[in-house]
């Protein structure tokens, strides 16, 4: 049965800056503005009316339960983006740029299955496979004539071959979404004891473990699931580009170390340098 939440006044809140970040790949964007997009068993569609957001979907529990804890609604942006303001004018202008961002609470294993997919990959082409998948593999939910599928669990993926990963165009990815879904099966790693770890850096040293998860994968489950790790900075191509042209200004970017980047980020950014690389991310690839 479909249910409908409303909050009016809501601050630090964006539907553009929120889905397309670059930190989710199950929402979409309709002619009206809404998006509609599916996580755990739930599917939902939200607007926003001048300051008013609008949740309406079909849930698995409540549905301003849900929507507080998966939109982070209980954490004070306001407080963080004026702390960081004050560290610079770059900082400052990347802030207000995406003033809107939260960082989702998204499901641990479909964070890790969806960032290996994303490794070397664009998103039109990660949303693709991931709708593939969970077509093929997660359950069907019917609302308003339309059929959403959920991403499917790490049970309902057991039987699945590397040939099978394949079909869905994985690419080189197919190994590796086999192996990580079997070392989890098989309970090498186990995704609980992930989430109650406090110890960032030991939870990154098991998360890296898992077969096509590199340091940047590792960085991006870390700060975009339900392990929410702000102190992590995840280092692509545009972070990379925005940190040389605002800090280190190397002539040939190519030759800008990492490890100098995350040093430099920890020393400006403490423990929030993960909200701080979202803001100089979605700044530099959009503005």
């Amino acid at each position: 049965m479909e249910q409908e939440y409303k909050i009016e006044n809501i601050d630090s809140f964006e539907l553009a800056d929120i889905f397309d970040c670059g930190q989710c790949f199950r929402w979409n964007k309709h002619a009206n503005g809404s998006y509609t997009g599916v996580f755990k068993n739930n599917v939902m569609n939200v607007q926003k009316e001048k300051n008013t957001a609008i949740f309406k979907g079909i849930c698995d529990g409540n549905i301003k339960d849900i929507v507080r804890n998966y939109f982070d609604l209980d954490r004070d942006y306001e407080k963080i983006k004026k702390q960081l303001s004050q560290i610079d004018e770059n900082v400052k202008t990347s802030v207000e740029y995406g003033k809107g961002i939260r960082i989702l609470n998204q499901d641990l294993w479909e964070t890790i299955i969806s960032f290996i997919i994303s490794a070397n990959n664009n998103i039109p082409r990660i949303k693709g496979i991931i709708e593939r998948l969970s077509k093929a593999y997660g359950k069907e939910i019917d609302w308003k004539g339309e059929k959403y599928y959920t991403f499917p669990t790490v049970e309902e993926l057991k039987d699945v071959t590397v040939e099978d990963f394949r079909g869905l165009g994985t690419g080189f990815r197919d190994i590796r979404l086999y192996e990580t879904t079997h070392m989890i099966l098989d309970g090498k790693i186990n995704l609980e004891q992930l989430q109650n770890n406090p110890n960032t850096m030991e939870v990154r040293e098991q998360l890296l473990s898992l077969s096509g998860v590199g340091p940047k994968v590792a960085d991006c489950i870390l700060l975009f699931s339900t392990l929410k790790r702000f102190e992590v900075f995840p280092i692509d191509v545009w972070v990379r580009r925005v940190m040389n042209e605002v800090y280190i200004k190397n002539e040939d970017e190519t030759k800008v170390n990492k490890k100098e980047i995350e040093k430099l980020a920890h020393e400006k950014f403490g423990n929030l340098a993960g909200i701080a690389q979202q803001y100089l991310f979605y700044w530099k690839r959009e503005a």
